[in-house]
């Protein structure tokens, strides 16, 4: 097949009698907000027969996952849904109960309803649940400025995912999350002048090709390979990049602050830091030099089960390297003692000056923010935005992003303590399969509590089905007008826009047209006050009035460009000085703000609540520590399991375990195992591997089957292989954050559940097993 190149194309073009549309893609299908460019070629009826990656997107340059590849499989799947629906609360989790509806009735049914809770129960009776990865994303403000009410939460317990690193960074330096500098926005990306390839990427606990995080695009690390940037790795498992790294610093899940700590230690013992840089703009370094004198390469050697030279020369190799960068992870937020491992990855970074800095690690500036927090939170009165779920008890989590706290949530599902919580929509949220810690916990407390329950997506999920009454249909990204910008907004790298190529497959309406709608029934005031037009909502809410839509669409991917050095320049404060936006103007590595939120003020090691060294006791029933939640390339998260060449790719969801344990437990590859703890337990196939260490398995995460029974209590098979079935809620931090998803303490026995429980058992839980795993012919919903 010749390959065209269509590099300098318009956002539009014909080729061979096929549309062609230059777009940037978000969700869904699921993805961090990088920003890929994708060509989306429509036959003359408006459907989408081929997708591409876009060569003209500066960043990306034409390189496209598995997932955008079968983004046609996904848009023209038969088992979306394409229309509202609703059924009597009486017949939850049956799936036949379902009828369709227009629009308008749904629209008079959600108002109804509002209405009807909120004046029984308050405002605070109503919360919105968020997901991860759709353009409304984690921060779309359904809540306060739709529904008027402060409880928008994302049920990961302890918001295990990206806020703990962002709230660490802007209490330690001021500004949300410094990531590292891969050029991408500015011109010309690595050939700008300006730039510099970092010597030393450091990579702690993220593993950057299949996750491609929170706008960072994963093989822009192959990218600074290629122009000779070296790589250390940190991180339990193997994985492509740490096979090619100087050092690969394989250590015990959960331990990875006692290792930086560590690392502090040589840097600072061994006189590698930047005295100017220390000097002008960090504080507390006399009392971060003391504290990290408790944590020796020695001693950390031990705890973290990684050779004591390997620490050392990995310290010695990025304190050396002018600039270096850290790409840090999402292991970072998943345990308890998250905070102060975010603390350590700030402190390397500025006692060895790679702040903001070419080639460093890249912070936004003061008028770089998160825009959506706060919005609509005008409508509310004082006693209701005082009423948010957590903000008296964890100011640090509930404060950052307003955001009602998600264990709360679930004391308040389970409890109605301090109050009642009656209404819910799901935001992008599957948490059911996903993201929650004991789901069944959650499954069971929506259930019992809510009087209405709303969903709103692409597909019939196992939670929508169990717990919904009004179910709201999503277009895909090729399908709808909208902006993806990298990092949330909250570092300036790209705006990328999505473009409308096909005709929609039924009546389906986006996260931004569903808030605009329905923000205008229930708050008309504010959003005609905000807004003159849904084209005015993107180019205020999502553009922040720097470029028009239509600008944008014809750029397809707008640069936003990067000022280095801010701090030198007045640019990180609202003042206008110099310095950081923190209330002592520098890098506080003696943090003022954990100290006013109750925590120690430097960093310290805690090991993980469940461990070999925590909890020895638990070691004869539980031998091996569990880490879960590694990104596949065939999905993200809970989606994909319709498509049938991702299922083809990877059918049943595994378990990483190292070749040793698994012969002393007789286990042989693809054998059907149970992974169980105190807490639950699940079924998974094992993957026989040395990519995992000695004592450490890894579990598939986000895991349903969606050709099985729909029906109560089976839920698409959702409970059978739920590896979040043995992880607890309430094992949060001080301030908190995190919980041990990547860290927790679990038996592995060769079997299945058939082999544990009995008929009955498996029935009533929804853990019996089709004989046959038919997932080629899906379910037509």
């Amino acid at each position: 097949m010749e390959f065209v190149n269509d590099i300098g194309k318009p956002w539009r073009f014909e080729d061979e009698g096929l549309t062609v549309t230059r777009s940037c893609v978000w969700s869904p299908p699921g993805c961090h907000p990088v920003g890929c460019g994708v060509k989306f070629y429509a036959d003359a009826e408006g459907k989408l027969v081929k997708v591409e990656g876009d060569e003209n997107q500066p960043v990306t340059k034409g390189r496209l996952c598995v997932r955008c590849l079968t983004l046609k499989d996904y848009v023209n799947h038969p088992d979306r849904i394409k229309y509202p629906m609703k059924r009597d609360p009486q017949f939850r989790g049956q799936a036949d109960k379902w009828e369709r509806i227009s629009w308008e009735e749904a629209f008079d049914l959600i108002e109804s309803e509002w209405k009807r809770i909120t004046g029984k129960y308050g405002p605070t009776s109503v919360a919105v649940w968020a997901g991860t990865g759709r353009e409304g994303g984690t921060f779309m403000p359904y809540a306060a400025a739709i529904f008027a009410t402060p409880n928008y939460c994302y049920t990961q317990s302890g918001y295990a995912c990206y806020l703990p690193r962002m709230a660490a960074s802007a209490y330690v330096l001021g500004a949300v999350y410094p990531e590292i500098d891969f050029a991408g926005g500015l011109e010309g990306t690595y050939d700008n002048p300006e730039f510099v390839v970092p010597e030393v990427i450091m990579l702690v606990g993220k593993d950057p090709l299949p996750s491609n995080p929170d706008g960072f695009f994963g093989h822009s690390v192959i990218d600074l390979m290629k122009r000779g940037a070296k790589l250390i790795t940190v991180d339990p498992r193997s994985n492509w990049v740490s096979t090619r790294a100087e050092y690969n610093l394989r250590l015990r899940p959960g331990t990875d602050t006692a290792l930086l700590m560590a690392m502090l230690n040589v840097i600072i013992d061994e006189d590698l830091y930047d005295h100017e840089w220390v000097e002008k703009w960090t504080y507390g370094f006399e009392q971060l030099a003391e504290r990290v004198q408790a944590i020796t390469p020695a001693i950390a050697a031990e705890i973290c089960d990684v050779p004591e030279e390997d620490i050392i020369g990995a310290a010695r190799m990025y304190a050396a390297a002018k600039p270096a960068s850290i790409a840090w992870g999402l292991a970072t937020d998943q345990k308890a003692n998250g905070q102060q491992m975010a603390h350590c990855v700030m402190a390397l970074m500025a006692i060895t000056g790679n702040i903001d800095v070419p080639g460093g690690n890249i912070i936004g500036g003061f008028a770089d923010s998160l825009n959506e927090p706060g919005f609509g939170f005008s409508i509310m009165s004082d006693e209701t935005k005082d009423a948010l779920l957590g903000l008296h008890d964890y100011p640090a989590y509930c404060g950052m992003l307003l955001n009602a706290h998600a264990d709360l949530m679930l004391k308040a599902l389970e409890t109605e303590e301090p109050y009642p919580i009656k209404m819910g929509l799901f935001a992008g949220n599957n948490l059911v399969a996903c993201t929650s810690a004991e789901p069944r916990r959650w499954h069971d407390a929506m259930i019992k509590s809510l009087e209405f329950n709303i969903g709103f997506d692409v597909w019939m999920t196992p939670s929508v089905q169990a717990t919904c009454d009004l179910m709201l249909p999503l277009p895909t990204v090729a399908e709808r007008d909208g902006i993806v910008f990298t990092h949330y907004s909250s570092l300036p790298v790209t705006y990328g826009v999505m473009t409308p190529a096909i005709v929609r497959v039924g009546e389906t309406k986006s996260d931004m047209e569903f808030g605009w709608e329905l923000g205008h029934r229930l708050q008309p005031d504010f959003w005609n006050e905000q807004f003159t037009d849904f084209t005015n909502f993107i180019e205020k809410f999502r553009l922040q009035g720097n470029i028009s839509l239509e600008d944008a669409r014809e750029k397809v991917c707008v640069q936003r460009g990067h000022t280095y050095r801010k701090y030198e320049k007045g640019l990180l404060r609202g003042d206008g000085a110099l310095g950081f936006n923190t209330p002592t103007g520098r890098v506080e590595l003696w943090s003022t703000m954990f100290q006013r939120f109750g925590d120690d003020p430097l960093p310290y090691y805690e090991e993980p609540q469940y461990s070999p060294l925590s909890t020895p006791e638990l070691l004869e029933d539980y031998p091996f520590v569990l880490t879960s939640g590694a990104r596949r390339y065939e999905y993200f998260h809970s989606e994909g399991r319709q498509i049938p060449y991702l299922r083809e790719i990877h059918p049943e969801p595994t378990f990483d375990i190292h070749p040793v344990d698994a012969e002393a437990l007789g286990i042989s590859q693809n054998d059907m195992c149970i992974l169980e703890n105190q807490y639950g337990f699940c079924e998974l196939r094992a993957n026989l591997s040395p990519i995992v260490k000695p004592g450490v398995v890894h579990a598939d995460h986000g895991w349903w089957y969606p050709e099985e029974d729909p029906n109560e209590p089976h839920l698409y098979g959702v409970f059978r292989s739920n590896v979040n079935n043995l992880v607890p809620n309430f094992h949060f931090g001080k301030m908190g954050f995190g919980a041990p998803f990547k860290c927790i303490l679990c038996s592995v026995k060769k079997g299945s559940l058939a082999d544990k429980l009995s008929h009955e058992e498996l029935i009533a839980g929804g853990y019996d097993r089709p004989a046959v795993i038919n997932w080629k012919e899906g379910r037509n919903a």
